[in-house]
């Protein structure tokens, strides 16, 4: 175990100690943070042709560590100012897993280093936003700083936070929307009774061809609590500059995608999800359209207050890159050990069906299995 290893641990138990919720530093000041270990075990059959050679992947066990600190400032009502910091050890399977998707979404090591090709490491967001309440039930929310996109769009009740629920990215945030995090920006947010309108807008500081590129998005959403319970539909759009090659390398073209997220409560036990999101193929592009739906269900069905069950299942159209398709089922149990930490038990399915002009790769398949312990504090 590396030396960063050993300081994670320790701090896993020391913040096994401290209250749940963040702490008050005075009326208007609080700080808070979550910690993660996770483990993840594959067994996977796949090879790839690597200068005339077969490589194939071995069945092994990764794990990481990712560690975030929060504070937050409130001079009134009206401003507030927050920055959260990102640190962790280790990569996870990372490449040692022969799939598209990342078997667990958390930012570890590679991912909290040289953010962007910025030469900026761990600070994650800073930003200050003005909230001005037109009313008891219509209010303009304006955020400028460094922020990060899957804070404002793409949500969903039941798939989209890998420390507390689903870890595969697929059910963490919709694959197709390029989604921009943890770079420059400025968000605009309407709320009108059971109705939100978001936009925003990014400079991102490279892609994968490191070129610098702007990235938007804007979503619509409506907030029903029906007789069923509470429920969440969201229309998405994002794109970005045209900064990214087509899939002949031959100029650069733009990302455009648009899709659909549902979430709804059943009762006091049963919620659902469902992710349509499709993207244009202008420019290279992996998956075309993402179809991800699934289901929770709530421990008080069994005297388990706290603990939850998620099952989600996810079908990925290939674009105009080697991917065929990719196939996602993922089922975790999450168990509440105390007020601040949880355990969660995950396995995993994926396969990845290649292109028959990509002859270097067979058919990625097999199974992950993997724990994940998360304190917030």
């Amino acid at each position: 175990m590396k030396p960063n290893d050993f300081r994670l641990l320790a701090a896993l138990v020391l913040i096994a100690a401290l209250p749940a919720q963040a702490v008050d530093l005075s009326e208007r000041t609080s700080v808070g943070g979550m910690l993660a270990a996770a483990g993840q075990c594959q067994s996977v059959s796949a090879r790839l042709l690597d200068e005339a050679t077969w490589k194939t992947f071995d069945d092994e066990c990764r794990g990481g560590m990712p560690i975030q600190f929060e504070i937050s400032h409130r001079p009134n009502d009206a401003n507030k100012f927050f920055v959260k910091l990102g640190f962790a050890t280790s990569t996870g399977l990372g490449s040692k897993s022969p799939w598209k998707l990342t078997p667990w979404a958390a930012d570890l090591e590679d991912d909290v280093e040289n953010i962007n090709g910025r030469n900026r490491d761990y600070l994650l967001t800073a930003w200050y936003k003005y909230t001005h309440a037109f009313s008891d039930r219509s209010t303009l929310g304006a955020t400028i700083g460094i922020i990060d996109a899957t804070d404002y769009i793409d949500g969903n009740e039941y798939a989209n936070d890998e420390f507390t629920q689903f870890m595969n990215e697929v059910f963490v945030n919709a694959n197709s929307y390029n989604l921009g995090s943890y770079d420059a920006g400025a968000v605009l947010a309407w709320e009108h009774g059971n109705w939100t309108l978001t936009g925003l807008g990014m400079n991102i500081g490279k892609n994968d061809q490191d070129n610098n590129y702007n990235f938007w998005g804007v979503e619509v959403g409506y907030h029903p609590e029906t007789a069923l319970g509470a429920g969440n539909y969201r229309l998405t759009v994002t794109g970005t500059a045209p900064e990214f090659p087509d899939p002949a390398n031959a100029k650069k073209e733009r990302l455009l995608s648009y899709g659909l997220s549902f979430d709804q409560a059943f009762g006091e036990v049963l919620g659902g999800f469902l992710r349509v999101s499709l993207q244009e193929e202008d420019a290279a592009v992996d998956y075309k359209a993402l179809y991800s739906a699934g289901l929770n269900l709530d421990g008080g069905g069994w005297n388990r207050d706290g603990d939850n069950i998620g099952i989600g299942y996810a079908y990925l159209d290939g674009g105009n890159q080697s991917v065929e398709s990719s196939q996602v089922i993922e089922a975790y149990y999450r168990a509440v050990l105390n007020e601040h930490l949880a355990l969660t038990t995950d396995v995993q399915y994926m396969r990845d069906d290649i292109t028959e002009r990509d002859a270097r790769q067979n058919n990625p398949e097999g199974w992950i299995v993997g724990m994940r312990l998360t304190a917030k504090f």
